[in-house]
């Protein structure tokens, strides 16, 4: 029988803390490990069964999910200001990743788009020609496009 793990993980800089709950809910494994590939690889590598992630969206939440993709049978990245908290929660990593996971299992956490490398460029650039068109001084489009690619000197 193939089980489902759900995943919980509040990320930061230095560490994430994670926490792991079963179909039941049951907290099976919490974790404080080191933001880095190999020390997040290492961690599912020893989870059996369907993973299942959920983290908030923030600076890290790119590298994650694109690290995470191959590996894992889903990604939930979600608005930090849309989970449903209670007013006077207490709030800290650990507790932030168990419920995570929990919603994740309950299936009340709502994706938002994940930007990719793509889009991050052209979020950029969009914003590189605003600058320009503030100053009153329009950029030559071939001109920051090719630089943006590599093709250009």
């Amino acid at each position: 029988m193939n089980s489902i793990q759900y995943i919980g993980m509040d990320l930061h800089s230095a560490t994430i803390s994670a926490a792991v709950v079963n179909d039941a809910g049951k907290l099976n494994m919490e974790a404080t490990i080191a933001t880095q590939a190999s020390a997040v690889l290492d961690f599912i590598g020893g989870l059996q069964g369907t993973l299942q992630f959920a983290f908030e969206e923030g600076i890290h939440a790119a590298w994650l999910c694109d690290l995470l993709r191959s590996h894992v049978a889903q990604i939930v990245a979600c608005d930090p200001r849309q989970l449903p908290r209670r007013k006077g929660a207490n709030k800290n990593d650990k507790i932030d990743a168990k419920q995570l996971a929990q919603w994740l299992r309950l299936g009340v956490l709502q994706p938002v788009y994940h930007s990719t490398l793509v889009s991050d460029t052209t979020r950029v650039m969009n914003r590189l020609k605003a600058i320009y068109r503030g100053r009153a001084s329009p950029p030559r489009e071939r001109e920051c496009t090719r630089r943006a690619s590599g093709k250009g000197g």
